[in-house]
């Protein structure tokens, strides 16, 4: 069956940078063939037929909780948080924040999926996380934004230039799980709240400063290992 994208379906990514891992930029490279790009947003002409990348849930009326379903990450790739520190996570909220959602699904790394790769999804009333490179390194073709690189920054990332002009961005395990589990998974979260905006730029506003507010804020006296690091953050 063919779907259409609903109006609250949002991919949380990198914006308008070049993602793909080093094999792929090797053989791409000679072959000719464009990059792929790890901000690519799934399309929102509601006139035009829609493949979802993920499975439809249908919203339950009497749905009690949510449920979490894991998918094998695939080739390459691992999961970054696991289904008790999502649970976790978003116990620390408030509960009507997460009475609308449904389910949380760990997805799998497809082929098809690396052409439009993002860290989350929010369809409907559920919320995909993505996998990551088992090597913790995402590699780019074009240098960070300086709000890309504040923000990764901020939870702990850390870009590298390497030769050719190829860019990486290197997490370790306690950073990529910070910035999962306080910004992507709050992000996604905000977009699934989101009632009042139509537009696409607003509603994204919106989510960024839920991420902000509810992620990032109250979270930094667990995940900062010091008060120093927390200040050089902000810089």
């Amino acid at each position: 069956m063919v779907h259409q994208l609903p109006a609250n379906s949002f991919c949380r990514s990198p914006n308008h940078l070049d993602h793909i891992n080093a094999m792929a930029r090797a053989k791409n490279a000679r072959r000719g063939m464009p990059l792929s790009k790890r901000a690519r947003r799934i399309g929102r002409n509601q006139r035009l037929p829609f493949v979802p990348p993920e499975n439809w849930y249908e919203p339950q009326e009497d749905a009690e909780g949510f449920r979490i379903l894991v998918q094998l990450p695939g080739d390459g790739f691992q999961h970054v948080v696991t289904p008790h520190e999502v649970r976790q996570r978003l116990a620390e909220l408030p509960e009507r924040f997460v009475e609308p959602l449904e389910t949380l699904q760990l997805s799998k790394m497809t082929r098809k999926k690396q052409s439009f790769p993002c860290y989350g999804m929010q369809w409907g009333s559920s919320i995909y996380l993505y996998p990551i490179e088992t090597t913790l390194e995402e590699t780019y073709s074009a240098p960070p934004k300086p709000s890309q690189a504040n923000e990764a920054r901020m939870f702990g990332g850390r870009w590298v230039e390497s030769p050719r002009g190829v860019w990486k961005l290197v997490w370790t395990e306690r950073a990529i799980k910070d910035f999962y589990l306080n910004n992507i998974l709050i992000h996604e979260l905000g977009h699934l709240l989101d009632n009042r905006n139509s537009r696409s730029i607003d509603r994204e506003r919106y989510a960024e400063w839920f991420a902000l507010e509810y992620g990032y804020k109250p979270s930094r006296h667990v995940w900062a290992p010091s008060k120093k690091v927390v200040a050089r953050r902000h810089h």
